[in-house]
């Protein structure tokens, strides 16, 4: 591996899976069991992203009691209530016809947290964020890896961080980051959902590009 060179057919691969890669919903899952072999991969994979200073500070909590579950659900339900009150209109009624988690439906749910360290980290003095930035980069890995598997991977970002840490028992100095539903699709779409439903549309690079300054 050492100096190791990827060549245009790698470039190619890597491009397939970026543009592919799907935020999955769970009228998408279909109730095929993910392999344990698959899900070992997909943990390696989140070992592999950078951290800030090599701290590693992500941990997964795998999910699989179903009371659990439930009461993630009811905490989805909740937030989900308060959410929709942001949009007004038109934007508030497509809004409630979006299905936006997949909790009860995928097989697999995995919550993630930011574990800091107890020891200086180098490169983390004067952004403390860079933490849970690394733990990020963990979930996109993941995300990558699922894809490249042939398998879905979902964020339910619509949760209260301080009620998922209770729900999962979770030690104080443990900070709730992410909420993924992972499984087998009936179909990965070929746009982002929120992007064929006109949600929003794709930005053009050159309107987030900038030199020298803003």
């Amino acid at each position: 591996m050492k100096n190791r060179q990827f060549d245009v057919s790698d470039q190619q691969t890597l491009e397939s899976i970026l543009k592919a890669r799907r935020d999955v919903r769970g009228n998408r899952f279909s109730d095929a069991p993910v392999a344990n072999e698959d899900i070992e991969k997909i943990l390696e994979a989140a070992s592999w992203a950078p951290s800030v200073g090599f701290s590693q500070p992500w941990e997964f909590v795998f999910v699989r009691d179903n009371k659990i579950k439930q009461q993630v659900i009811e905490s989805f339900e909740e937030t989900n209530q308060s959410a929709k009150q942001q949009f007004d209109g038109e934007k508030q009624a497509q809004y409630a016809q979006l299905k936006l988690e997949g909790i009860k439906e995928a097989p697999v749910n995995i919550a993630v947290f930011y574990r800091a360290s107890k020891l200086p980290v180098l490169g983390q003095s004067s952004m403390l964020e860079t933490g849970k930035y690394s733990v990020v980069c963990a979930i996109q890995n993941m995300w990558l890896m699922a894809r490249a598997l042939n398998i879905g991977l979902g964020w339910v970002s619509i949760l209260e961080p301080r009620k998922m840490e209770k729900i999962l028992n979770a030690p104080e100095d443990a900070e709730f980051i992410a909420y993924l539903c992972l499984g087998h699709v009936k179909e990965f779409l070929e746009k982002p959902e929120l992007e064929k439903l006109k949600w929003a549309q794709r930005k053009e690079i050159e309107s987030v590009t900038f030199i020298d300054g803003y």
